[in-house]
């Protein structure tokens, strides 16, 4: 994996734990030579995984809508910002620049990217692996949610592996590397749909 994009909140939550996992992120993905693909963003936990990278020699690629550029406060000392026009193309970009994502706590935005990014590769637009870093049980509701969305059957048997939950980075890591990819409705029959 020679890059990673990261989806995660530009908040920056009164529990630090977040924020310094944020920064081990980071930190860590530009230790392992793995540059980071995220929202342009220099505030919250977008511009904690920014500058621990950065301060690790890291490579850091913003991907910003010009919408949010003042919202956010693009991150002017990225390696690279690429202002666009829309969240599709900021998404897009995000996919076309990885190897794979992880997903660190967030809101709304963070949870649009997440969720778009395993139903893109349930279709078949992607085959790379989706990471999940569950900080301090942050993700546990909504890994409970994927497990009971599996279990009632509204995501196929083929696609319950695509998203990769883990607590420690290393493991999450590891697990992403030897992800296998699946088999795409694209590619599948209409009658195993």
């Amino acid at each position: 994996m020679r890059r990673l994009a990261i989806y995660c909140g530009s908040a920056s939550p009164a529990d630090t734990t977040y924020v310094e996992a944020a920064r081990h992120v980071g930190r860590t993905l530009a230790e392992r030579g793995i540059g980071v693909v995220y929202g342009g963003g220099r505030l919250g936990l977008m511009g904690a995984v920014a500058d621990a990278a950065l301060e690790a020699g890291g490579e850091v690629i913003g991907v910003i809508p010009e919408k949010l550029v003042a919202a956010e406060v693009a991150h002017r000392g990225c390696t690279e910002l690429h202002v666009v026009q829309t969240m599709h193309q900021r998404k897009q970009m995000f996919t076309d620049l990885s190897d794979g994502f992880i997903t660190l706590p967030g809101g709304v935005g963070t949870m649009d990217e997440l969720w778009e990014a395993i139903s893109w590769s349930q279709i078949g637009y992607h085959q790379l692996p989706v990471g999940l870093l569950n900080v301090a049980g942050f993700y546990d509701p909504l890994i409970a949610f994927n497990s009971q969305m599996i279990n009632v059957g509204f995501i196929r048997p083929q696609h319950k592996d695509i998203l990769i939950a883990d607590a420690d980075l290393d493991r999450l890591l590891e697990r992403m590397a030897a992800y296998e990819p699946h088999e795409t409705i694209e590619r599948m029959k209409a009658s195993n749909l």
